[in-house]
């Protein structure tokens, strides 16, 4: 049994939280708990995070307890939701100056470019969580072999659309801002558009496959 915890995060804001692995049976715990949780009277929104749960609530709690008893006992009950979601295949030019980091994560890994490029694109990744930045994917399903740590120091500005891998996990950032990822590759794909409905182009339990439709020096 995971060790679980609840915190203010905001005076209408819940943080719930597991110590549990990183996979997807965890997360379809989390999933789960963000249905039966969005349901509640109190609740106004329920985001699934990674291993986390945020709870937005209407008012200011009066029972806190009342609150984190139900989401232990939901937890601790171990339903799962299993999606299957939709599988979004996406092109992606691996180095150059859209992926200044690709031979850098070859050398931690020990590994070379085109095996880097090789673990990279063959799985299909699934959605774990959508945040970070609107639209942004968080994905499960990296190769163990192209963990790699933060870069020590970050980058200022990151285009919207670069392939990124830190720690155990990859994404496509969905628009321009500072990273302390290494990044691989880019992409011509729009993830949130606030004009479109919904805005965000997917969703906890859809999927992703990257493509290598091009390969730079």
């Amino acid at each position: 049994m995971a060790d679980t915890g609840l915190s203010f995060i905001g005076s209408r804001a819940l943080l719930f939280q597991a110590r549990c692995s990183f996979d997807l049976p965890h997360q379809q715990r989390f999933w789960a708990l963000a249905d039966e949780a969005a349901s509640w009277a109190e609740v106004r929104e329920a985001v699934p995070g990674m291993t986390n749960l945020t709870l937005l609530l209407h008012h200011v709690p009066t029972n806190v307890d009342d609150i984190c008893n139900r989401l232990n006992s939901l937890w601790n009950s171990g339903v799962r939701k299993e999606v299957a979601g939709t599988l979004l295949e996406i092109d992606i030019t691996y180095g150059g100056p859209g992926g200044p980091h690709l031979e850098e994560v070859a050398e931690l890994t020990g590994l070379s470019v085109s095996e880097v490029i090789q673990r990279h694109s063959e799985p299909e990744y699934t959605v774990f969580a959508v945040g970070s930045h609107a639209g942004y994917c968080y994905l499960g399903g990296l190769d163990p072999r192209l963990e790699t740590p933060r870069r020590k120091v970050p980058l200022t500005h990151l285009p919207g659309g670069s392939l990124s891998v830190a720690g155990l996990q990859t994404g496509v950032s969905a628009s321009a801002g500072p990273s302390g990822w290494n990044t691989i590759g880019s992409a011509d794909v729009t993830f949130f558009d606030p004009h479109r409905q919904p805005a965000a182009l997917l969703r906890p339990g859809d999927r992703i496959r990257f493509n290598p439709a091009e390969v730079l020096a």
